[in-house]
């Protein structure tokens, strides 16, 4: 009766590994070449995604190279409670949004040339978040698999951000 118990409960655990695998997905990269690699990778362990600050210009949303030292954010994602190091800049106009309790971003679209012109987080309770400008060519990112969220960033950035890449 005990072997049947442990049985069970490893093919549990490998299902739920195998499910955990199955369920994360990358959408990206969308921008333009060059610039300095950035991931938020380890900021997924503080949290969900709470909140996201973007810096924007009359055409770009704006980013610095990468520097946590900078006092006013580029780009930059709150996880639970802490806030990422940003790809930061200081010219522009800073936008900030916060998610409800619960609220999870499921899609992201936006536009670029060069560099990354524009975002709009979609989230699960049907809130559409812009942030930039409305020109260049277009991308849609989803989840690969049902009932993904977005997990955390990644990309490039020189004197803007260059491109971004979404981790479900």
């Amino acid at each position: 009766m005990l072997a049947i118990a442990v049985l069970a409960l490893l093919c549990a655990s490998a299902s739920a590994n195998a499910i955990q695998a199955r369920s994360s997905s990358y959408s990206g990269e969308y921008g333009g070449g060059g610039g300095q690699r950035f991931s938020h990778s380890g900021n997924q362990m503080d949290g969900p995604i709470t909140a996201i600050r973007v810096r924007v210009n009359r055409y770009y949303i704006v980013g610095n190279l990468y520097n946590p030292n900078m006092s006013d954010p580029g780009l930059q994602v709150r996880y639970g409670k802490v806030w990422s190091d940003y790809v930061g800049g200081s010219q522009g106009d800073l936008e900030e949004i916060f998610l409800h309790p619960g609220e999870s971003v499921i899609q992201v679209s936006g536009k670029y040339k060069y560099y990354l012109r524009k975002l709009v987080f979609v989230t699960d309770k049907g809130r559409y978040l812009p942030f930039g400008k409305d020109t260049g060519t277009s991308f849609n990112a989803v989840p690969l698999h049902p009932n993904s969220v977005l997990r955390f960033i990644s990309g490039r950035s020189g004197s803007l951000i260059n491109a971004i890449g979404l981790h479900w």
